[in-house]
C-alpha cells in the first residue's frame, strides 16, 4: 500500500494492512498525513517533513514542490 507524497511526487509505502499481517520483516511508513494551522491536510514523506518550517503553512508545502 502507498501513497504520493503532495510535495516532492514520490510514492511513499504505507505500513499495515492485511498484506502484512504475516510479514517476518515489518514495513516502516514513509510519511504522514499533517493537518496544518491554516485547516489544510497534506500526506508528506519524512523528508519533506523535515524541510518544514515551524506552524507551516500550505504555502511551504507550495514552496517544496519547485
Amino acid at each position: 500500500m502507498s501513497e504520493v507524497c503532495d510535495a516532492c511526487g514520490d510514492e511513499v509505502r504505507l505500513a499495515g494492512g492485511i498484506a502484512n499481517i504475516w510479514s517476518s520483516e515489518p514495513i516502516r511508513t514513509g510519511g504522514m498525513t499533517l493537518e496544518f494551522a491554516d485547516d489544510t491536510e497534506h500526506f508528506l514523506c519524512f523528508d519533506c517533513i523535515e524541510e518544514l518550517p515551524d506552524d507551516p503553512v500550505e504555502a511551504d508545502v507550495d514552496a517544496l514542490k519547485g
